[in-house]
């Protein structure tokens, strides 16, 4: 699974995408973002609001109950605004 990581996000994490194997039990965003935030450091700071994050999987917006598996690619970042 590819995780894209976008903004703030990304500079709290530290870098901009990684390739993951989470476990079997990570069947959605909401369980791979907690899995995410217990690695610990950067990735618990990043992951503490999860209002403050919004998600895209395969490039469609997504919630976090969305279904993900292998090979899925999961975008995180922060709320945007236009002007």
């Amino acid at each position: 699974m590819q995780v894209l990581y976008f903004g703030w996000v990304r500079s709290k994490v530290g870098i901009s995408g990684e390739e993951v194997e989470p476990p079997p039990d990570v069947t959605d965003v909401q369980t791979l973002i907690g899995w995410l935030h217990k690695r610990g450091g950067t990735y618990a700071e990043a992951f503490e609001d999860l209002s403050a994050i919004r998600v895209a999987v395969n490039q469609e917006m997504a919630e976090f109950d969305t279904a993900i598996a292998k090979g899925d690619e999961v975008a995180l970042f922060p709320p945007m605004t236009g002007g």
